[in-house]
């Protein structure tokens, strides 16, 4: 039987650029202030997907990190897979990135500079967040090429793509302050300590019992709901609860405490860092009390963390300042596509984690069925020892913390949801370092496929855009 052939486009002489060194990690930049209004005409048509850029010298980071590394925890095995160690590539994987694809100058054939593509994206964003109603299909069009950095716009972007804010931009104000004021609501519902709930609950019978006999009154013990007492085992106890969610509680206190440790702005001992960390837990405990058929699972820690720290970091002081309550939303919001991915009862399902796993499989050997007829008949690698960490925490631990924002915004953009686009962007990364893996056998190629190698994130995406502009057959 003759072998499925790779496709022209991935051949071509696009992929071939010398070997450099990687880039050095490197962290985000703190938003700035959004840059004014300038003009600059819709975009028309969808952009067609174009090279990845030359590299560009990396900035000093706008704000420190430790010196400590960071331990990064893998949910299936508990491997550690610090992405930003830096490793060989291969030739054609390029070097690391956090620039998206610079615009092939029109006419000449040259790539415009990168500085340039920002500004006129960025310009072509704040055109476009400037109408009185938003056209969600350019923004996403836009978006999907990666938000330019230090715009400032990433947060309001984001807001826009997730749905916590409404195309019209009239209905701002009231959506904004009607869903704070439902997140501040279910916040003192469901983090109240027993003691204070059973306190009022005993104020307000002492009361009534006022009222009813003309006297200060007291409670007899015959008039102390069971539901009240610490020893309660009621279902309805609100001790008996509280005792139960205390595991919950603990498992999410231990992960916000690991998330991302070499970034200041999630750990350490300053006041922001430790603010930063209480409201990731709060996020986390209002969502599991809420969702009580999901709970917490871990893992959700490292998918709330981008979300929160882009709109932490929000040029609106007042937007900033209600960081926690937007964040809760959008997460809700991004975690409604993937949640079956997070239920083990639903594990061996056509909508599990396994299923989505064999989507992925089958998307290789229809774009490259020589790779993947070696990873998975040859080395008997199973997708599963790898795929588990990039699908379930949406590759937030294969990249550095920049690269993954960039992911987002391609993920965030897309109309039919992030699921697809994913999947695309995970067969991507394994097409791209084919060469090594065609070259290994199952140690070497399960050592590199769980420490991915640091890599071009805009040819990583342009790869990925390429499957869906070419599909196999």
């Amino acid at each position: 039987m003759m072998k499925k052939r790779v496709p022209d486009w991935l051949n071509s002489s696009l992929w071939s650029s010398p070997n450099r060194s990687p880039s050095p990690p490197h962290t985000p930049p703190t938003p700035q202030g959004v840059a004014a209004k300038t003009a600059a005409p819709a975009m028309a048509e969808a952009p067609v997907p174009v090279p990845p850029p030359a590299e560009r010298p990396v900035s000093s980071p706008a704000y420190a990190t430790s010196d400590a590394k960071g331990e990064t925890r893998n949910p299936l095995s508990g491997h550690s897979g610090n992405s930003t160690s830096v490793c060989d590539s291969d030739d054609e994987n390029g070097s690391s990135s956090v620039n998206s694809p610079a615009s092939v100058g029109v006419g000449s054939g040259a790539l415009a500079s990168p500085a340039a593509v920002d500004t006129s994206r960025q310009a072509q964003i704040l055109q476009e967040l400037s109408r009185k109603v938003i056209n969600m299909g350019e923004l996403r069009k836009l978006a999907s090429q990666g938000m330019p950095d230090g715009a400032g716009i990433r947060a309001t972007v984001w807001k826009l793509l997730l749905g916590y804010l409404p195309t019209d931009r009239s209905l701002w104000p009231s959506e904004v302050a009607k869903k704070r004021s439902q997140y501040k609501n279910f916040k003192e519902e469901l983090l109240m300590n027993p003691s204070e709930i059973a306190r009022k609950l005993e104020q307000s019978s002492l009361e009534n019992h006022e009222v009813d006999r003309g006297s200060p009154g007291y409670l007899s013990r015959s008039e102390i709901s069971h539901g009240e007492h610490p020893l309660s085992l009621g279902k309805s106890s609100i001790w008996n609860q509280f005792f139960q969610d205390a595991e919950i509680m603990e498992q999410i206190d231990r992960d916000v405490m690991r998330t991302h440790p070499d970034i200041h702005f999630f750990s350490g001992d300053s006041t922001s860092a430790k603010s930063n960390q209480e409201a990731l837990k709060n996020i986390l405990i209002v969502f599991a009390k809420l969702n009580p058929g999901i709970r917490y699972v871990q893992g959700m820690n490292e998918i709330l963390a981008p979300l929160y720290f882009v709109l932490k970091n929000d040029p609106n002081e007042e937007n900033a300042a209600s960081a926690e309550a937007d964040a809760f939303f959008c997460f809700v919001e991004l975690l409604s596509g993937f949640r079956d991915n997070f239920v083990q009862q639903l594990d061996n399902s056509v909508v599990g984690i396994r299923a989505t796993i064999t989507r992925l499989s089958r998307l290789l050997k229809e774009h490259d069925e020589e790779l993947w007829r070696h990873l998975e008949m040859t080395t008997k690698v199973n997708p599963q020892f790898y795929a588990f960490r990039w699908i379930t925490l949406l590759l937030t631990q294969e990249f550095n913390f920049a690269d993954s924002l960039i992911i987002w915004d391609t993920l965030l953009s897309d109309p039919d949801g992030p699921q697809e686009t994913l999947l695309r962007i995970c067969c991507a990364m394994l097409v791209i370092v084919r060469k090594r893996l065609l070259a290994g056998d199952f140690t070497s190629n399960l050592k590199l496929l769980q420490n991915y190698p640091v890599s071009n994130i805009s040819h990583i995406l342009y790869v990925a855009s390429k499957l869906r502009v070419h599909p196999a057959g």
